[in-house]
């Protein structure tokens, strides 16, 4: 099904105002071009319940920070897991890394940014930058593999494919 594509296009307004045009597989509702953004940001306001006894941004949620980049650039390209899910592909971090800076606090408002490295055979590399008006906070990076519901690794579609410098 990957490789019979019949030209079909989906709209969607995005949050900049701007208009995303993206061909989608017939019968899939996937898009066949490659990856569809090369970054994305979004706002996090820091909760309460984020921190720890000191008020800053407890360490782990930074990781927990960067998955909600993945999902909404995703979103933010007309696409969601529970698609991807559906087709029969999921996406499991094999990789994680973060390098922290300095504290974020409770009601700060951050900025996580989410590049897409590459994304080649069976595996997506995205960095991350949390940031605090323009003071950066933490970077990181996460490897993504794709497999099956039954973890048989999998090719990723052509669409998910991202090299720089390349189509």
């Amino acid at each position: 099904m990957w490789f019979e594509v019949e030209t079909e296009w989906l709209e969607r307004d995005q949050p900049d105002g701007s208009l995303l045009c993206v061909m989608l597989e017939e019968g899939t509702g996937m898009s066949s071009n490659h990856f569809p953004l090369a970054s994305h940001e979004i706002e996090i306001r820091v909760r309460y319940q984020e921190t720890d006894g000191q008020g800053r941004l407890h360490h782990a949620n930074y990781i927990n920070y960067f998955e909600v980049g993945r999902v909404e650039m995703l979103r933010a390209a007309g696409h969601n897991y529970r698609e991807l899910e559906r087709s029969g592909i999921y996406l499991v971090v094999v990789e994680v890394e973060c390098q922290y800076r300095a504290a974020a606090w409770y009601d700060d408002l951050l900025t996580v940014r989410t590049s897409v490295d590459w994304a080649k055979g069976t595996r997506i590399r995205h960095s991350y930058e949390v940031k605090r008006g323009e003071e950066i906070l933490a970077t990181g990076a996460t490897i993504v593999a794709s497999v099956s519901p039954e973890g048989r690794v999998l090719r990723l579609p052509a669409w998910l494919r991202y090299e720089p410098g390349g189509e």
